[in-house]
């Protein structure tokens, strides 16, 4: 497969609704018409995001790391994984998940049932817990009056519930991350004080591993209230304001992990130059841009974008487990029940099908759900109306057993244009001047 230079659609910024754009008017219009009831919600999140007894959290070690490096075989040098080496891989996943094959469904999973999810069936519940950033495949209208932006921290993305005097982190795929006290609401325990079970919090954190801190990006609830409807500027307010009445910037040195915040900037030139360039205490891995009218949605939503480029992150283009860029875009796709393979959206984008006899040779191990990898060919993406329709896939191996899920039509389209027309800061920033001179002149 040779290089190819492709420019996909959607590099102008004025007056061009594309399929993103599109996405988020659609996005805020649903919002606009529907409340959710989120307070059940939330008290099962906490349920099942804290053990039973929050003591077995601290055994011999105060924490439970899991290692994200940790990579499974592929196999690069074939279209096709030989059926052996499918079967012997597919036995052990079946080994470790054949229990969370028989759990019912997470609406009526009980205390017990939960602490007991794994698999696919745990990654499946918890990747649903987060709001999900789109890419930025386009930039967004009104972007100075209606966006706020803060550097993003490189880490692990992780829900932090405090509740039953412990904190509890866990990660996309339902592994627990850390247990530990905290200066957070009822997040640890306190001699002759007993906290009520009504008092809990759950945060949506960065982990900075360098320095142990825990980054807050977002606030879903505060004390067992919920936040989940309330709008992002509102979020934004009482996560600066709450965390600083507990003093938890100020926590006991015993507590092993700290917290911070991420400060987010209006969305005008200044704001982005600070999100883009100024000094933060943690490695910046892109920027995050997020709708001031945006409610905290489970799952993907346009209203929440994430945009990286070589001097703001040093994985804008996604690397293998050696931290090299290969030579072709890899991409993570759902198997589906009829064969094909698609995106994490909803609704998915199917962006190709398995061979026949792939499909014969490994019938008895394919599973809907399961996550595979591809490399995008010579052909690239064909794009129609900002969305891709079909892709030049090459089958690469099984994807890394810890991926919380596939890829977002988005990223698979960033990662695209970031190889041979990328969306760069110079375009961000004239599109907030464009917006700007428009602004005046209605005025």
């Amino acid at each position: 497969m040779a290089d190819r230079s492709a420019k996909p659609e959607g590099r102008a910024h004025k007056r061009i609704i594309s399929d993103q754009q599109k996405r988020r008017d659609i996005a805020l219009q649903r919002q606009s018409q529907s409340r959710r009831d989120l307070q059940h919600h939330a008290r099962q999140l906490v349920s099942l995001a804290v053990p039973l007894s929050s003591s077995s959290c601290f055994g011999a070690q105060d924490a439970v790391s899991v290692d994200q490096d940790e990579e499974i075989s592929d196999f690069r040098e074939k279209e096709h994984m030989d059926s052996a080496q499918f079967k012997d891989f597919a036995t052990n996943v079946d080994n470790n998940e054949v229990d969370a094959l028989e759990i019912e469904e997470e609406n009526a999973v009980g205390m017990l049932q939960a602490t007991k999810l794994k698999g696919s069936k745990a990654r499946e519940w918890f990747k649903q817990q987060f709001m999900l950033p789109e890419w930025m495949v386009d930039v967004p209208s009104r972007l100075s009056e209606d966006w706020y932006v803060m550097a993003r921290p490189a880490g692990e993305r992780c829900i932090v519930v405090s509740s039953n005097g412990a904190t509890v982190s866990r990660l996309r795929n339902g592994h627990i991350l850390h247990c530990f006290p905290s200066a957070l609401p009822n997040g640890a325990k306190t001699p002759g004080v007993a906290a009520s079970s009504q008092v809990f919090c759950i945060l949506d954190c960065i982990f900075h591993k360098a320095d142990n801190i825990y980054y807050v990006i977002d606030m879903m609830c505060w004390r067992g209230y919920s936040l989940y409807d309330c709008n992002y500027e509102f979020r934004h307010f009482w996560i600066k304001s709450k965390l600083e009445e507990t003093g938890i910037f100020a926590s006991p040195k015993c507590h092993r992990y700290q917290f911070s915040i991420v400060h987010a900037f209006e969305c005008d030139k200044a704001g982005l130059e600070r999100a883009y360039n100024g000094n933060v205490p943690f490695e910046r891995d892109g920027c995050l841009f997020l709708n001031r009218h945006a409610h905290y949605v489970l799952g993907i939503t346009p209203l929440a974008l994430v945009w990286k480029d070589p001097a703001s992150s040093r994985y804008h283009i996604d690397t293998d487990s050696s931290g090299n860029v290969p030579v072709y875009q890899q991409v993570v796709l759902e198997f589906q029940e009829d064969g094909t393979v698609a995106t994490s959206d909803d609704p998915k984008v199917i962006l190709g099908s398995m061979p026949p006899e792939f499909l014969r040779q490994n019938n008895q191990h394919l599973r809907t759900g399961m996550l595979l990898k591809f490399a995008i060919g010579d052909h690239g993406l064909s794009i129609v109306n900002g969305k891709p329709v079909a892709a030049d896939i090459h089958y690469q191996g099984l994807a890394n057993r810890r991926r919380a899920g596939a890829d977002s039509v988005s990223k698979v389209l960033f990662q695209y244009a970031a190889r041979h027309y990328p969306l760069s800061i110079s375009h961000i920033l004239a599109a907030i001047e464009n917006s700007d001179n428009d602004f005046a002149m209605d005025n």
